[in-house]
């Protein structure tokens, strides 16, 4: 139940296009008519939300639907129930849906709501594939504190043109940002910067802030699996160390184990699981996989308690700051 999403870029190629259509089972496609030949054939309803012209397979005439909202009791939805189906890139084999739930969601929008100052939040470009879980942040963190959000179609469209977009946020991987400071082409406007997805460097921070008129450098790290954001390091003009990933957002748990599951020492490596309420459900029709990867909490929590056991490789460092080192399958010598 919930009524849930799948984003799905209309860019990507059409076999992808069709085995996310096909595994996620969605029964109503909503598009845009001048997508309508590039769409595999399937047997979905298609709605186009740009025309109310019935040709060329639209069987959901939007101009013919009530204007009325549903009423709240009619509803029935609760936190249990799925929000939105976001599929990973496949790196490892075939994508996967990933599935979260309202609860996930929300606790990551109440996050972002009082961790952002509301200047911040005030214009946030959205640059990202709606298929990127960064795009949900870019989407509903400022929708939901009555802010806006400014849509391109991809982030290095801001190295181009005369005019410069009047944004407070934007939020992007760490190599994009280089280009945008090597070339001084990050907006007067922009309050923060929030990157994830790479490896952040401090000479990537300190070009930021000597090129701009930042104040603050996000650094995060999350996976699909914890709803968009996990960790999180904020950094200044002040700010002197190599950026690390951080420590937890609220309502979240990192623990660094060993693979017989106990807790290891401050400044070793082990694998991090990952436990709070961003934690999804699992994977689509992704049994036992999801079993693998999902597992039962020995930390307390209640019994429905649960960890995303991530694979990746890292530490904890003296001030309490999280430093990652790689994947466990792809591991790096310390010190030799």
């Amino acid at each position: 139940p919930g009524g849930a999403y799948v984003p799905i870029d209309p860019t990507y190629p059409e076999e992808r296009i069709t085995y996310m259509l096909e595994d996620s089972g969605v029964s109503l496609l909503l598009s845009q008519s001048h997508l309508g030949k590039r769409l595999p054939v399937t047997t979905q309803q298609v709605v186009y939300l740009d025309t109310d012209s019935e040709a060329d397979g639209n069987y959901g005439v939007i101009s013919r639907q009530s204007e009325e909202n549903i009423a709240k009791a009619e509803i029935d939805l609760n936190p249990s129930h799925l929000a939105y189906v976001i599929y990973t890139s496949g790196s490892t084999g075939k994508p996967k849906g990933v599935c979260i739930e309202s609860r996930n969601a929300t606790s990551f929008i109440i996050w972002s709501s009082k961790y952002f100052q509301e200047k911040e939040l005030e214009s946030v470009l959205a640059s990202t594939t709606i298929c990127f879980d960064l795009s949900i942040f870019e989407i509903f963190s400022p929708l939901a504190v009555g802010g806006k959000i400014v849509l391109v179609d991809k982030i290095l469209d801001l190295l181009v043109g005369d005019k410069l977009l009047d944004v407070s946020l934007i939020n992007t991987v760490p190599s994009a940002i280089y280009e945008l400071s090597l070339h001084g082409r990050i907006p007067k406007s922009v309050v923060t910067i929030n990157l994830a997805g790479e490896a952040l460097r401090k000479k990537v921070v300190d070009l930021v802030f000597s090129s701009s008129n930042v104040e603050h450098v996000n650094n995060l790290y999350g996976p699909s699996e914890y709803t968009t954001y996990t960790t999180v390091d904020s950094l200044d003009r002040r700010s002197t160390f190599e950026p690390t990933i951080g420590k937890a957002i609220a309502n979240t748990s990192l623990y660094v184990l060993q693979k017989s599951g106990d807790f290891l020492p401050t400044g070793t490596p082990g694998e991090v699981y990952i436990g709070g309420m961003g934690v999804a459900r699992g994977y689509l029709g992704r049994y036992l996989l999801t079993a693998e990867r999902f597992v039962r909490s020995p930390f307390g929590g209640g019994r429905e308690a649960r960890l995303y056991k991530t694979g990746d490789l890292e530490r904890y460092l003296p001030d309490g700051q999280l430093e990652y080192l790689g994947r466990m399958d792809d591991q790096v010598k310390l010190r030799g």
